[in-house]
């Protein structure tokens, strides 16, 4: 008979998918949870009436603008961990400073999956998707913020040049294990 005492079941998988505008983080975001079976909350509904009347009128977001909405996607983060449930969240977290913080604020590990794609597959999708709010204007101040996840923080990137099963299909390997060992940074 064994002392060793049984390993911890490996916490809830905790995945933000991230990128620019019109990467196809909703998307595929709703698409990998509906695959692992946990919630999908996109973070477009966290942002309050005055960023989205800002980038409404073709203004890009500051950091002073993002900080309140990166807790509250935290925050939910951690209310998913706390109930012992699942959860992928589709946001932008352009920038180490904005991972970091959402990292702290959830208070368990996450994965990001960074959506990559051409300067001319984001403007095309931009520019056909109706009722969003992010003008294609923006794209290219999204690029110019954008700090693509270094080695250090383990992001699984994939590119969005394929069809959406595709992409998919390309996270779930690769995302298999991660959450038991992912840290809190």
């Amino acid at each position: 008979m064994s002392t060793l005492e049984p390993l911890a079941a490996p916490s809830p998988v905790a995945v933000v998918v991230m990128g620019v505008s019109g990467s196809g983080k909703s998307t595929v975001g709703a698409a990998l949870a509906k695959q692992l079976g946990v919630a999908f909350r996109d973070a477009d509904e966290f942002h309050p009436a005055a960023n989205v009347a800002k980038m409404s009128a073709g203004t890009p977001l500051t950091d002073e603008d993002r900080w309140p909405w990166l807790d509250a996607i935290g925050a939910a983060l951690a209310e998913a961990g706390r109930a012992g449930r699942g959860i992928v969240v589709g946001c932008s977290a352009l920038k180490r400073v904005y991972r970091d913080r959402l990292r702290a604020a959830a208070h368990r590990p996450l994965v990001f999956v960074h959506l990559t794609g051409s300067h001319a597959t984001l403007a095309q999708r931009m520019h056909t998707r109706k009722g969003h709010f992010m003008p294609a204007s923006l794209l290219d101040s999204q690029l110019a913020t954008l700090e693509p996840p270094s080695p250090d923080e383990g992001a699984i990137t994939v590119s969005v040049e394929e069809p959406i099963p595709r992409v998919v299909d390309a996270v779930l390997p690769q995302l298999a294990g991660r959450t038991a060992t992912a840290a809190v940074r």
